[in-house]
């Protein structure tokens, strides 16, 4: 089988690290990838090269990045034809996730998600296999001086930690693992239907 393509789009770093870790992930399950940077494209990439694709994107200002949305567009014809999975990098979907917060809030952080990804799909014309929303992180640490303050606030106003002298990771990455065991398998059922056929 032709290897899994996992390109990503990241600011600070973080989808970054989620991409590593899912192809961590694949290769325990004995499976190739391929991580790609969407903002450094090697020449000559192809997605005929792949079997499958994980598109991750960070959220910034309620906007997946950019790098992201020219990708999926350039290739939307070639993605249609593979087995895809899009996931979803935000703090909102921190917030949707935290069993501390009142629930409204966290009603709200959901349709805060929902909305993005809808938005996203839309703006593209993407029907991608999977969609996942995964929870990202604050890194103020790796933020610009300007950044971390806005961080910080947009932070304050949401219930999430507002010590700048750290970073905070909410990523559940055992149930990040759960994502790429679901996909890896579905992928392999899909593989062995198209072999039988």
């Amino acid at each position: 089988m032709k290897p899994i393509l996992m390109i990503y789009a990241t600011r600070e770093g973080h989808t970054r690290h989620i991409a590593e870790h899912m192809a961590a992930t694949l290769h325990e399950q004995h499976l190739e990838s391929d991580l790609v940077d969407a903002a450094h494209i090697p020449a000559g990439f192809s997605l005929k090269d792949y079997s499958a694709a994980i598109v991750s994107a960070s959220v910034h200002v309620g906007k997946h990045e950019r790098e992201i949305t020219k990708f999926v567009k350039r290739h939307l014809a070639e993605l249609k034809q593979i087995p895809t999975a899009f996931l979803s990098v935000s703090l909102s979907e921190a917030g949707a996730e935290d069993k501390l917060a009142p629930s409204e809030r966290r009603a709200q952080a959901q349709a805060d998600v929902e909305r993005i990804i809808s938005t996203f799909l839309a703006d593209t014309g993407w029907n991608p296999s999977n969609v996942k929303a995964v929870a990202g992180a604050l890194m103020y640490l790796n933020y610009n001086f300007v950044v971390r303050f806005v961080m910080k606030r947009i932070a304050q106003q949401v219930g999430e930690p507002t010590d700048t002298s750290r970073n905070y990771e909410f990523t559940d990455w055992a149930g990040l693992d759960q994502i790429v065991r679901e996909f890896a398998h579905d992928l392999a059922i899909s593989c062995a239907r198209a072999g039988a056929a």
